[in-house]
C-alpha cells in the first residue's frame, strides 16, 4: 500500500534527463533537480576554495574528489531526502521560514510576546475647540489657525478673513486673548501664519501673562 498525501503528488511528475544528445544515460534518468544540486554544490566548493583557511583545507582533497566525487555524492543525497513529501529545498526553505519568522501572530502581524509591555509613543493633542473657549497655546508657522469666539489680538497679524482661504503673510508676532464672557461669533476667523510666525494663545484666566 501507498500512502499518497495529496493529489498533487500523484500528478507532480518529476523531470528527468534520460539522453544527453546520442550518449543514453542509466535507464531511470537523471532528475534535473539533482543537476541543480549538483552545480550548487560545486560552486560552492568553488567559493570555499578560494576562502583564505577553509580554501587551504579544501585544497587538501584531490581536484577529482572535490569537484565530481562530492558533489555528485551530495546531489544525490539531496535529490533523495524527502521530508513529509516535500523536496529537499522545499524542506529547508520551510524550516527557513519557520526559524526566522514569528512565534505569535495577531491579524497575521507580528505582535510582542505574552508578558511584554507597551509603552505608546509621544501623542501631540490639540483641541477643536468645541469646548467653547480658547486654550493655551503656541504655534509656529507656516499654517492657518481658524477662531471661532470673539477675542482681543496683541500684536500684527499675518493675513485675517472672516472664513475662507487665507493668503500666506509676512513673518509676525501675533498673541490672542479670550476675554470673560467672550460669544462665539457667527463666521469664524482664519489667521494664516507664514513660514516662521508665531501664534500665542492665552485663556481668560491667563490675565496679561
Amino acid at each position: 500500500m501507498i500512502e499518497i498525501r495529496s493529489y498533487r503528488r500523484v500528478f507532480d511528475l518529476e523531470r528527468r534527463i534520460y539522453s544527453v544528445d546520442r550518449v543514453r544515460l542509466n535507464p531511470g534518468g537523471v532528475p534535473v533537480r539533482g543537476v541543480i544540486y549538483f552545480l550548487a554544490i560545486l560552486a560552492a566548493s568553488v567559493i570555499a576554495a578560494g576562502m583564505p583557511l577553509v580554501g587551504a583545507l579544501a585544497k587538501t582533497f584531490p581536484w577529482f574528489l572535490r569537484d565530481i566525487v562530492l558533489p555528485g555524492a551530495g546531489a544525490t543525497v539531496l535529490s533523495v531526502i524527502r521530508v513529509e513529501g516535500r523536496s529537499f529545498h522545499l524542506a529547508a526553505y520551510a524550516l527557513m521560514r519557520y526559524a526566522t519568522g514569528p512565534r505569535r501572530l495577531a491579524g497575521w502581524a507580528r505582535c510582542a510576546s505574552a508578558g511584554t509591555r507597551w509603552r505608546p509613543q509621544e501623542i501631540v493633542m490639540l483641541p477643536d475647540g468645541s469646548d467653547a473657549r480658547m486654550r493655551r497655546m503656541r504655534y509656529t508657522g507656516p499654517g492657518a489657525v481658524l477662531v471661532a469666539v470673539e477675542h482681543e489680538r496683541r500684536g500684527r497679524a499675518v493675513e485675517s478673513r472672516a472664513s475662507g482661504t487665507a493668503r500666506p503673510g509676512l513673518r509676525a508676532e501675533l498673541s490672542l486673548r479670550q476675554p470673560a464672557g467672550a460669544r462665539a461669533l457667527a463666521r469664524g476667523q482664519v489667521i494664516a501664519l507664514g513660514p516662521g510666525a508665531r501664534l500665542l494663545v492665552r485663556s481668560s484666566v491667563d490675565g496679561d501673562r
